[in-house]
């Protein structure tokens, strides 16, 4: 297998997350048992099998790589990837690939779908993906993960199997659906992202951006430019519910220790123990 980014790989409640993220170099996600993608500002070769792509913004960190991801599928043979982006950004992205295709001298096969906030997309039986609207400094969705349930309605608990069954050849719906949000990544954003859309602080697992951790960075700048800090984080402490709350896409500015320290400075108890840092 080719290895060609710095992967890093965590599991938690049955999901394996692996990706990168630096702020202005390259962002990537995989959760991997989903089968979904998420960013495509560098390309590992291991993700080029996840035929579903969802993306949160078109700066180039984050979307540059989207012609190697279709040209190497198309490649290998694979079946044209399917890759959802806020609806801005579709027929930009489009001729990126059709001047790639110039270039390059091959085809770009896929299909690039236009979301707006508060579209729902099917994933399977199982899962279904909603996009929200985030704030950053261009178009921005972030998307939240369901698992879709279906539990017996209580009018007809007490009811036998047969009962049941003949109820549903009848025609009658005897099961409501329930949706878990068990997955959720904001992309690039504000603290406005987060508090507007408060199913992020409901999913099982989050991935969320903590650009900025010093405290000589002035907050007022940061969110202007749609970016979060760890005060942010700490100041909405109370909010995270998540079992785990992932903080990625930190600024070049900052070494690993450095983020460390001051991350435990910020936040001493890192959120109950619920924080990891993507370091």
């Amino acid at each position: 297998m080719v290895e060609n980014i710095p992967l890093l790989r965590h599991e938690h409640g049955g999901l394996t997350i692996e990706g990168y993220s630096r702020a202005a170099v390259q962002t990537c996600w995989r959760v991997n048992e989903l089968k979904l993608l998420f960013d495509v500002g560098v390309q590992p070769w291991d993700f080029m099998g996840t035929s579903t792509m969802f993306i949160s913004h078109a700066h180039l960190d984050h979307i540059a790589a989207l012609p190697a991801y279709v040209s190497r599928r198309r490649m290998m043979k694979m079946d044209p990837p399917i890759i959802y982006l806020p609806d801005s950004a579709v027929d930009p992205a489009w001729k990126m690939l059709q001047d790639f295709r110039t270039l390059d001298r091959g085809a770009m096969p896929c299909e690039l779908v236009g979301l707006l906030g508060g579209d729902e997309t099917e994933i399977g039986r199982e899962y279904l993906v909603e996009a929200v609207e985030t704030r950053h400094t261009i178009d921005s969705l972030g998307f939240v993960v369901y698992q879709r349930r279906h539990k017996l309605k209580p009018e007809y608990t007490d009811l036998s199997g047969e009962q049941i069954r003949d109820l549903r050849m009848s025609g009658t719906e005897v099961t409501a659906e329930t949706r878990v949000p068990v997955f959720a990544y904001t992309g690039d954003t504000n603290p406005k992202g987060l508090d507007q859309n408060p199913q992020f602080y409901d999913a099982r697992i989050l991935i969320s951006e903590m650009t900025f951790v010093a405290p000589e960075h002035r907050k007022e700048k940061i969110h202007k430019h749609g970016h979060m800090h760890v005060d942010d984080y700490r100041d909405r402490s109370d909010k995270f519910k998540n079992e785990l709350v992932i903080a990625g896409h930190l600024s070049t500015r900052y070494n690993e220790s450095q983020v460390k320290r001051l991350v435990r400075r910020a936040l001493p108890d890192g959120l109950g123990g619920r924080l990891k840092l993507w370091l």
